[in-house]
């Protein structure tokens, strides 16, 4: 089932959904996915004029595949520029996901201040990929390419600070503008920052989450390449923090994220 088709599947039925396991990460539903559908619940609630302008996510428990799940919203507030909104992914009666929303409408501002640049990377031909193992690597992953340019690979005893490189939606992509869910898939798609650190498997997730988008969207494709780099600040007790940053192929920022993950290792 392709990311198209799921986004059409929760905006004409947000109350009974079932992400099937071709899309889950171990035990769990891939969280991009899960917070991009509840994001799609939200936005249908709330005027077209105001654009999203920051998520913040908790991921509660792991959403099980293959389970049917519910997108629930409350509208908290509406100014006059600005809605707050709570959106609650729920299974079997169970608060899974949390998901609190920030749009608004642009207004007239003196301030301007640009981006910091992008980061160099190889070109994504000469970058090695992840491939997508089954048994191996998370199911998720046949559906979404990541080409290392910066750090190392998950458990290669990288010590970087820096992972990052080249990402986009891979096998039968419906070729369509990238909107804030499609973003939301391309930045959870990496790893854990934390795993390249490790020389051998173990376990790790995203505890919260909060990524905050550029208005008004670029006009970027579902089949381009886009650049993503993290940075881990601090680890240490089985937590790590880590800020990233995601662009267009010719450097244009589209996203900034944060990320507090645990590992079991």
């Amino acid at each position: 089932m392709r990311f198209y088709d799921l986004l059409e599947a929760v905006r004409s039925q947000p109350q009974a959904l079932t992400i099937p396991a071709e899309w889950a990460q171990g035990r769990a539903s891939f969280g991009g996915l899960v917070v991009a559908l509840q994001y799609e619940a939200m936005r249908a609630k709330v005027p077209a004029d105001r654009p999203v302008r920051s998520l913040a996510v908790t991921f509660v428990g792991p959403v099980a595949p293959d389970v049917p799940v519910s997108f629930e919203v409350d509208v908290l507030r509406e100014g006059k520029a600005v809605s707050q909104v709570l959106g609650r992914v729920m299974q079997q009666g169970q608060v899974v996901t949390l998901v609190q929303g920030s749009f608004g409408a642009s207004r007239e501002s003196a301030v301007t201040v640009d981006a910091e640049p992008a980061p160099e990377m190889k070109h994504w031909d000469d970058c090695q990929e992840l491939p997508y193992i089954k048994g191996v690597t998370p199911e998720f992953m046949r559906h979404l390419a990541m080409r290392w340019s910066i750090g190392g690979l998950p458990f290669t005893g990288n010590h970087s600070r820096d992972m990052g490189g080249w990402v986009r939606l891979r096998g039968e992509v419906k070729e369509e503008p990238v909107t804030e869910a499609h973003i939301l898939a391309l930045v959870d798609a990496w790893p854990p920052a934390l795993l390249p650190h490790l020389s051998k498997p173990a376990a790790g997730s995203t505890l919260t989450w909060t990524i905050e988008f550029v208005q008004p969207l670029l006009s970027v494709s579902t089949l381009d390449w886009c650049k993503y780099r993290v940075e881990t600040e601090h680890a240490r007790d089985g937590y790590g923090h880590a800020a990233a940053a995601l662009w267009s192929a010719d450097g244009q920022l589209i996203a900034l994220s944060r990320q507090t993950v645990t590992i079991f290792a």
